[in-house]
């Protein structure tokens, strides 16, 4: 789950908070494209509109499960 680490990873964002955004939009999209690589869903930059619902769905679905589970290890101190 690296990715995950990195999301929990503070940004040096100054005095704006737009590049945390930025920062964090980054990751949750490395994040998503993770995640459906692991899956054998082929994601493209920009617009996915040829996936249908289930895959759509399956995805968010496993980053879910996965954020849960990363979670629950990190309040039990196994992170």
């Amino acid at each position: 789950m690296n990715s995950m680490n990195s999301m929990n990873s503070k940004t040096n964002s100054g005095s704006n908070g737009m590049s945390s955004r930025r920062s964090s939009k980054k990751k949750l999209q490395q994040f998503r494209n993770e995640v459906a690589s692991s899956m054998n869903i082929d994601l493209k930059q920009g617009y996915n509109g040829d996936l249908t619902s289930r895959e759509a769905g399956s995805i968010g679905g496993e980053m879910v499960k996965r954020m849960i589970a990363y979670a629950e290890d990190s309040l039990n101190g196994e992170n």
